[in-house]
């Protein structure tokens, strides 16, 4: 395997068996069997080549080099077939090296395995737990997904180390997986059917061949339209969307005609200063208590003069809190990597 040795931002599934020690060989030798089973059901419809497993006696651990939807997808369709097993599932997202053990079989170590383990732990029979890294980035991507977690509150490890978990109800959302069976069924042979087969990151590859004429027809249109520099502005940051501008309005009451009425700078007001974010490999960013966006993409902060206080969180790891002066068309840079 071509990731072997590389340290990957991975989906990690963990699953336990309840009180396997407890049972006598013979019912362990059932439960596994079908623990096993069940297990390759959920894990068929995602390619082999995107997933490690790991039997780890009593249980399993499964890495998803992929789409992190596959992990909560597996997780639920296993949760759902079987009930009647007394097993624990946790999911985490977070940092794995991929390696060969003594016999030359691939094998995982890393914090993103360890923390899964421990969202297990905290999982009651049939219940399926996450950690807050996971749930951050696939709540994100639907808001049908969003609405499958509940909080649970935080949990402390046996290592006293605190994490945020979520629990995941309903059934396996099978639209998407329909919907792409579908298309491949009945997807005309030739070009035509190829055009509607997924590409590169899953995108339809029609997708992939027009978004390049899209964004040529975007940034032409851009140029049109721009209005022309000011002189002495070529120093100044573009407005990019990896920006976010906070400002903590006056309570000043505007009168008729103002400039603060027209939308306007008043005469005399202080400019922006500018804090810039290095974050790695990510990081939640609050601003005074405000949660703001996730670094990367966001890596410039337009703050209004004064004391900020910025706190950056990844659930994987001690929160980073800075207290910065930030001065009227001042420059500072925060850099931080979780590790």
């Amino acid at each position: 395997m071509e990731n072997v040795g590389r340290t990957l931002v991975s989906s990690v599934l963990f699953l336990d068996i309840v009180e396997y020690s407890q049972m006598s060989v013979s019912e362990q030798l059932g439960v596994k069997q079908r623990f096993n089973e069940s297990l390759k059901v959920a894990l068929d419809p995602v390619a082999a080549r995107d997933r490690v497993v790991l039997d780890t006696g009593d249980g399993a651990a499964v890495t998803f080099l992929g789409d992190p939807e596959d992990a909560l997808f597996s997780a639920m369709a296993f949760r759902d077939a079987t009930r009647e097993l007394p097993v624990r599932l946790g999911i985490n997202l977070g940092p794995v090296r991929l390696m060969r053990d003594v016999n030359g079989q691939i094998n995982m170590i890393g914090d993103g395995i360890n923390v899964a383990q421990r969202i297990m732990s905290f999982a009651v029979p049939n219940q399926l737990l996450v950690s807050r890294s996971f749930y951050e980035v696939v709540s994100c991507l639907s808001r049908d997904y969003a609405s499958m977690f509940r909080y649970e509150g935080a949990r402390t490890d046996k290592h006293v180390r605190a994490h945020e978990v979520y629990s995941v109800g309903g059934n396996v959302p099978a639209s998407r997986r329909v919907a792409e069976t579908a298309m491949r069924v009945a997807a005309p042979s030739g070009m035509s059917g190829w055009l509607l087969q997924r590409g590169l990151l899953g995108f339809q590859r029609s997708a992939l061949l027009a978004a390049p004429l899209l964004f040529a027809l975007f940034v032409g249109a851009g140029a049109a339209l721009r209005p022309k520099a000011e002189p002495g502005s070529a120093g100044q940051v573009p407005a990019l969307r990896e920006r976010a501008t906070i400002s903590r309005p006056a309570a000043v009451a505007s009168k008729p005609g103002s400039a603060a009425e027209e939308g306007k700078p008043a005469p005399g007001a202080a400019a922006k200063g500018i804090v810039r974010l290095a974050v790695a490999p990510w990081g939640a960013v609050f601003v005074d208590g405000e949660r703001i966006g996730v670094s990367p993409p966001l890596r410039l902060l337009e703050l209004d003069p004064g004391e900020h206080r910025i706190e950056i969180r990844n659930a994987n790891f001690p929160r980073r809190i800075e207290t910065v002066e930030v001065k009227p068309g001042g420059d500072v840079t925060i850099r931080h990597r979780f590790r």
